[in-house]
């Protein structure tokens, strides 16, 4: 695995990425992949660790010492197909995931990781500048037809994995580009979409059949896409042998406090995907801007970071950040490996500027005329499991934008109600991943995967549930699968 030695020869080399002052004035991408000779030295510091950890810390459970080893041996082919083995869309992972797998890392005790993250994505740049990355069409068709509902990373990757064991399959998305959260919601300074349009056109060359602005069933008011056609779920499941449910959990979490309903209070996801419209060229957008105001994001999530990112570029007078949680300890190594540690994580938007803090509640949204100009707030402590405010805390500040990015409830109902799915606790549509039957759903030759069953989560588990959920579809079609799990 590696260079038997290297992990005492060598140090981890993080990708380089472009001054913050920068990358500010623009939307591109501002984080490079690393050099072949970076990558074959960050390979040679994965340990021959006899357990790899880092594979059950990674949810596609890429086969991560294997890869290093030949990125180490400079076999750069045997490399991509040994990533593409596990992992449909490693050039969305290896750009946006949180690398799991490198705090599972047996270096991780009392070291830096193995750069994991960043040999993946040297990895899948490489593969496509020298086309090693191309269509895999089944060489025998089956007859029968999938419906996949949602285009998101979990739609995508069921899609491709039953186009290429022989099914057709077609894919909805209710709104005018494929790639759900990924195209509008994900800022094209994370990823740029191009890396959506060529996957896109892999797919349609295995047989893939794209429908965008079908929306089916029903979504909530100003949820959907007003173009979109509504498509009847009863002659959905008439047509196909199987429909798979692989839509985002895209009810967001309110705030219902006095002044929500002041302009200038918005939720998160209808701040971001404007500007992914502006950057795709798009005309008539919503004037909708972060320009010399003084924004306040309330969430501390990758969201959140995402709004704060987006509001530097659009010239923010100011950006603060709020989380109700406490700050999370600093720590240079995981007190708690292999596991994922709660640990303080400064995101590229915030290096680029935010006042972040923490253990803080918003009391109060105040405005003037109908538009919000602050909000109060107070500190919280937490005792017995039990949030609290402190005595003599409350505050206020200016806010002339308001961002509310603190996570998605659950799906929207309309879809699930449509097909008669029953739901969980949460909301979720109801369907085991445990033995036989598993991604079913209540309803006849109905699956569900990814956040729409799940809840709101990682573009890696979505990518994980998808590929599973394919091979549950192709052995109910089929009576069994050789598609991988």
């Amino acid at each position: 695995m590696g260079k038997v030695t290297g992990f005492l020869e060598y140090q981890r080399i993080s990708e380089v990425s472009e001054a913050p002052d920068s990358r500010k004035k623009h939307y591109h991408e501002f984080v490079g992949h690393l050099s072949d000779d970076e990558a074959k030295v960050q390979g040679a510091r994965c340990m021959d660790c006899g357990v790899p950890f880092c594979m059950n810390g990674c949810p596609v459970n890429n086969i991560i010492p294997d890869f290093n080893d030949l990125v180490y041996k400079a076999d750069w082919q045997n490399a991509i197909q040994t990533l593409h083995s596990t992992n449909n869309f490693p050039e969305f992972t290896g750009r946006i995931c949180p690398a799991p797998c490198e705090e599972a890392c047996t270096l991780r005790i009392n070291n830096d990781a193995v750069g994991i993250k960043s040999i993946e994505h040297a990895i899948i740049d490489k593969a496509w500048t020298e086309g090693w990355v191309k269509p895999q069409p089944a060489n025998t068709k089956t007859g029968k037809k999938v419906a996949v509902i949602g285009s998101g990373p979990a739609g995508l990757a069921c899609a491709q994995q039953l186009a290429r064991a022989g099914h057709a399959v077609t894919v909805f998305e209710k709104n005018d580009r494929v790639g759900g959260l990924l195209r509008y919601g994900i800022p094209d300074f994370k990823m740029e979409k191009s890396l959506i349009d060529r996957r896109v056109e892999q797919m349609r060359a295995e047989g893939v059949e794209f429908r965008v602005n079908h929306l089916v069933g029903k979504a909530p008011m100003g949820a959907g896409n007003a173009k979109a056609t509504e498509v009847d779920p009863k002659k959905l499941a008439a047509e196909f042998d199987a429909v798979v449910l692989a839509g985002g959990s895209e009810q967001p979490r309110d705030l219902p406090v006095p002044g929500r309903d002041l302009k200038g209070v918005y939720y998160a996801m209808e701040f971001l995907p404007l500007q992914n419209r502006r950057v795709a060229g798009d005309k008539g957008v919503t004037e909708l801007w972060a320009s010399d105001k003084h924004v306040v994001v309330i969430g501390g999530g990758d969201t959140g970071s995402d709004c704060v990112g987006t509001s530097n570029r659009h010239g923010a007078k100011s950006v603060s950040q709020f989380e109700l949680l406490p700050t999370p300890p600093d720590v240079d190594r995981n007190p708690v490996w292999p596991y994922w540690p709660q640990r303080l994580r400064t995101s590229s938007s915030h290096e680029e500027g935010a006042k972040r803090d923490w253990a803080v509640a918003t009391k109060e949204f105040v405005g003037k005329e109908g538009k919000v100009t602050g909000l109060k707030a107070c500190r919280v402590e937490w005792k017995d499991g039990k949030m609290q405010e402190v005595a003599g805390s409350e505050f206020t500040m200016p806010a002339d934008l308001v961002l509310l990015a603190m996570g998605f409830v659950n799906p929207f109902a309309g879809v699930l109600d449509a097909f008669g799915v029953e739901k969980d606790s949460r909301g979720n549509a109801k369907a085991t991943t445990d033995g036989a039957g598993c991604y079913t759903t209540n309803a006849a030759k109905v699956f569900a995967a990814g956040d729409m069953r799940r809840g709101q989560s990682l573009v890696v588990w979505a990518i994980r549930e998808g590929r599973q959920c394919a091979r549950a579809v192709d052995e109910f079609l089929m009576g069994e699968s050789e598609l991988p799990r």
